[in-house]
């Protein structure tokens, strides 16, 4: 059986530096989070940029969902790889995080692309099922206590064979680490077996940033 290579930073910069670039608002975006400090954390990997902006494209995606944005580089991502006509509902209860966001959004010009919600996503997440929203693709990257809960409200809000992609699922390999007992690890553990065990989906797990979870919907 082959053996996966492990990624070091030099490898990941070469990776970078031969796949698509990003635009010089996103890299402005990843300059920005380097000056949050420790929080910065919750910005996604350059190579999930890269793995949102091919999957909408091949997929064609229309209509996208995010649930968690921060500063925007995954909503910019999802915006920019959706053609003119398409359309990203982006959700944070973060205001002071969602005015950065969108003021980068209109620095991209892809501000008409994007409708943000300052709200709980699970509120929003209701009204979007009241509304008959239907999506091509749903983003998960938000508090981890909710993953469970986002998760199966957003299968409701899926088009047969969409896509829902999770972010964090390996949880910094802690999720494999017998003595990491915290809350966040365990929570993450239980909900790697609730989308395994999900005969709703199929899933594959891809070992990119922090780990994603791509599931199509049956």
């Amino acid at each position: 059986m082959g053996k996966n290579l492990e990624i070091t930073d030099k490898i990941e910069k070469y990776i970078e530096k031969f796949s698509y670039q990003l635009t010089p608002v996103q890299k402005e975006i990843i300059k920005y989070n380097d000056s949050l400090g420790d929080i910065k954390r919750m910005q996604i990997a350059v190579s999930q940029c890269h793995f949102l902006h091919l999957i909408i494209k091949t997929s064609k995606i229309k209509n996208a969902l995010e649930i968690g944005t921060f500063t925007g580089l995954s909503a910019l991502s999802i915006a920019i790889a959706l053609p003119h006509d398409g359309k990203l509902i982006a959700l944070d209860k973060n205001k002071e995080t969602n005015k950065v966001a969108t003021d980068f959004f209109k620095k991209a010009n892809q501000d008409k692309k994007i409708e943000t919600i300052i709200k709980p996503a699970l509120d929003s997440i209701n009204d979007l099922k009241k509304s008959n929203n239907k999506f091509g693709m749903i983003f998960i990257d938000a508090d981890k206590e909710n993953y469970k809960n986002y998760y199966d409200k957003s299968i409701e809000l899926l088009n047969k064979e969409g896509l829902i992609i999770i972010d964090n699922v390996l949880w910094y390999g802690d999720v494999v680490d017998e003595t990491k007992n915290d809350k966040f690890t365990i929570d993450m553990r239980n909900f790697n077996i609730h989308v395994h065990n999900d005969s709703r989906t199929e899933q594959i797990i891809i070992p990119l940033g922090d780990g994603l979870t791509v599931c199509r919907k049956l």
